[in-house]
């Protein structure tokens, strides 16, 4: 698990089981088959024990548990796949998307004041962490609405996280002793994760900060002191000041693939020599030190040549694909990067496309939750069927050519969309 930040529900709920708009903290609705209520009350009973050795309140302890029952979705989400893995492409296309690049810019704008005290205190890139803000929760609009004692003592108390739901339902606990947050406010992922930055307890424990100086660190409520957590969660993971994260490059003509992957870092001046060039033009800075190379397409894709503050990002979340989604984002909400040309022809569609693409599912009469142009999983399962049944390749993407076969295929009749619930 390593800093803990890496099980956990923020983008990967967004992406692959839904938003993290959960049910209200305290509901308790009738349970299926699935939870069983004895275990979930033993386990509840047994675990006092333990959170009066690390000095939790007896009263406290009572509070958060008062009327708890055991999350049936937490179970269902714990327990099933990811419904696909996505690749590289479709990945960076649902994720760096006009709407985040758009909405990262006016946050820039907006905390502008805050974002200056934050890089002078720790010296990480602004437009890192503002990346890093818009892939977790939009901003802070899909920070989770879930009663985080409930999630992470429904993963306590059996299945295959239950080490890791204990561990963190401990920390969760210790920070209501502390007092930065109450206990309705705690909410947060069916996985526990917390805030604008999606902490999990542990990590919260370790790295959130008081910025604003309140004498609370409330990363629920407080961009302020969520973004400087996340900067000072990534300074303590070898964040180096004033390094960029990496830049995309063009290889040479024959040059060796095999090259590529991190037991073959080297100096930049040697990538150089190799015929590595910088694919906006732009000189490759800090020659002097190492990165290494990463093919997500292999040699007819996009590469890129990723630096120390790179394995920063990764320590956030270890998969290459979120790192290299938060620096290609920091780029363009700098102003720089390009859109990604991909062999599979995989690229960004518009936010007006992606909600005709919408409107057209659920005029064919399709459950695809409300019309806002977020991709969710009601979205592609839609998609999946009607690729399905047109005999086109099924793989859930809103693409150009979906957007025209549905276009020709568009019913007549009035249009009905849902409240959104992917």
């Amino acid at each position: 698990m390593g800093s803990g930040m890496k099980i956990r529900a923020g983008l990967a709920a967004l992406l692959l089981t839904g938003p993290l708009a959960g049910n209200p903290a305290y509901a308790s609705a009738a349970q299926p088959p699935t939870t069983d209520h004895a275990a979930y009350q033993k386990f509840v009973k047994e675990f006092r024990t333990v959170a009066r050795r690390h000095g939790i309140p007896e009263s406290l302890y009572q509070r958060a548990f008062h009327g708890l029952t055991p999350d049936p979705e937490v179970i269902e989400r714990n327990n099933r796949q990811p419904e696909f893995v996505l690749t590289p492409s479709h990945y960076m296309a649902l994720v760096v998307t006009d709407t985040r690049v758009r909405e990262g810019r006016r946050m820039l704008s907006e905390y502008a004041a805050d974002l200056d005290a934050v890089e002078r205190r720790y010296g990480v890139d602004r437009h890192v962490l503002v990346a890093v803000w818009g892939l977790e929760t939009l901003y802070g609009t899909l920070r989770g609405k879930r009663n985080v004692i409930r999630s992470l003592s429904t993963l306590g108390y059996k299945g295959r996280r239950a080490r890791f739901g204990r561990t963190q339902l401990l920390a969760a606990l210790k920070i209501l002793k502390a007092g930065d947050v109450t206990l309705d406010r705690m909410t947060g992922s069916w996985a526990g994760a917390m805030g604008h930055t999606q902490f999990i307890p542990t990590s919260y424990a370790a790295y959130a900060v008081d910025f604003t100086g309140d004498g609370r660190r409330d990363i629920w409520d407080s961009p302020q002191d969520a973004l400087a957590s996340t900067a000072n969660y990534l300074l303590r993971n070898k964040w180096v000041p004033g390094r960029p994260w990496g830049h995309e490059v063009v290889l040479a003509k024959g040059f060796d693939a095999g090259l590529a992957g991190r037991k073959n870092e080297r100096a930049i001046r040697q990538w150089q020599r190799l015929g590595l060039r910088r694919a906006d033009g732009r000189s490759l800075p800090y020659p002097e030190d190492r990165a290494y190379l990463y093919l997500p397409a292999g040699p007819e894709g996009p590469v890129f040549l990723l630096r120390r503050n790179f394995r920063s990002i990764m320590r956030y979340n270890p998969a290459h694909k979120y790192a290299l989604a938060v620096g290609h984002l920091a780029d363009r909400l700098r102003g720089e990067g390009r859109t990604l040309a991909w062999p599979d022809g995989i690229g960004p569609i518009g936010e007006p496309q992606r909600k005709e693409i919408q409107r057209l599912l659920a005029a064919r009469g399709y459950d695809i939750g409300e019309v806002d142009g977020i991709i969710g999983p009601k979205t592609r399962a839609a998609i999946r069927d009607y690729q399905r049944k047109r005999q086109r390749r099924v793989d859930g993407f809103p693409r150009a050519d979906l957007l025209e076969l549905l276009r020709r295929d568009a019913p007549t009749g009035p249009r009905q969309a849902g409240r959104r619930t992917d």
